[in-house]
């Protein structure tokens, strides 16, 4: 299914990305000026360093296993599980297995 069509069709968002080897995988599903949802994959021990956004947005995670550190606090999260993400607060994420998420940005 192509996600990127301008149709709705329903898919599911675990075989809409895939894992990569040593890699962190995003694939776009909805982009807009009020806010974006995108897919992850993470290889395990993968991740992406700490930083911070202007926006909030909400980490759901599809697949696996993977801790969130938001505002120097550590997260263990899995499958099925969510966590938001609150704006302007460092927050960093890391496989401690491989892990699918979706990250959904509010901006307005």
């Amino acid at each position: 299914m192509n996600i990127e069509s301008k149709t709705s069709a329903a898919f599911v968002p675990t075989e809409s990305i895939k894992y990569a080897d040593n890699a962190v995988v995003s694939k776009t599903i909805v982009k807009k000026p009020t806010g974006n949802i995108t897919l992850f994959a993470f290889d395990k021990g993968e991740g992406l360093s700490e930083h911070s956004s202007p926006h909030e947005a909400i980490a759901q995670i599809l697949d696996g296993k993977a801790e969130i550190i938001i505002g120097g606090n550590a997260n263990h999260l899995e499958a099925g599980q969510c966590i938001i993400l609150p704006s302007n607060i460092p927050h960093a994420l890391k496989a401690t297995e491989k892990f699918k998420m979706m990250l959904i940005m509010i901006k307005s």
